[in-house]
């Protein structure tokens, strides 16, 4: 199979999106720091890369967080190339694949807001480079994480507070708010 990577930005302008014409990965594997990368042989390969400041795998893409200082016109040629070539090489992502959560667990509305969280507003934010996480719901409160481009993203807060609270208010009365449990 010819391996095509193409690029998108993101809403964060710190990462960008590393997209391919193969699958990669059921579900979404974060390895926000380099010393979390150690069981991903792919992501630890990025992190030699100095400019390397995140790595962040879903479906059939990988978003790369560069560090200040570097510019995308300098890096994303070179990590277009690797991507390529890791990918042709079948450099694994996961030494052992984890198990995907598919049943939601806990009572009939955190089943409720999981189900909205997997089925709205997961796509959105996967399509801007990012993952979302349920985490819990206590009080009305709902707390979820943030991965990938929409950590650290200057526009997450809109995007939690605007969209996915108010989706959730709307669709759940018992939401009051929704929150990001901090990385």
């Amino acid at each position: 199979m010819n391996i095509n990577v193409y690029t998108e930005l993101t809403p964060n302008p710190a990462t960008m999106k590393f997209i391919v014409n193969k699958l990669l990965i059921n579900g979404s594997v974060d390895f926000a720091t380099k010393e979390s990368a150690e069981k991903s042989p792919f992501a630890k390969e990025l992190y030699k890369f100095s400019f390397v400041n995140g790595v962040f795998f879903a479906s059939n893409f990988v978003t790369i967080t560069k560090t200040e200082g570097s510019d995308w016109a300098d890096v994303e040629p070179i990590m277009k190339e690797f991507v390529k070539g890791a990918i042709e090489s079948e450099l694994k992502i996961q030494l052992e694949e984890e198990a995907e959560a598919g049943n939601f667990e806990g009572t009939e509305t955190e089943v409720k807001i999981q189900q909205i969280l997997h089925d709205y507003v997961r796509p959105a934010v996967e399509q801007d480079g990012g993952a979302i996480t349920y985490r819990s719901f206590n009080e009305g409160i709902v707390t979820v994480e943030l991965r990938g481009s929409c950590s650290g993203c200057p526009s997450s807060t809109v995007t939690l507070k605007a969209g996915i609270e108010n989706l959730l208010k709307r669709m759940v009365p018992e939401v009051t708010e929704v929150v990001s449990e901090a990385l």
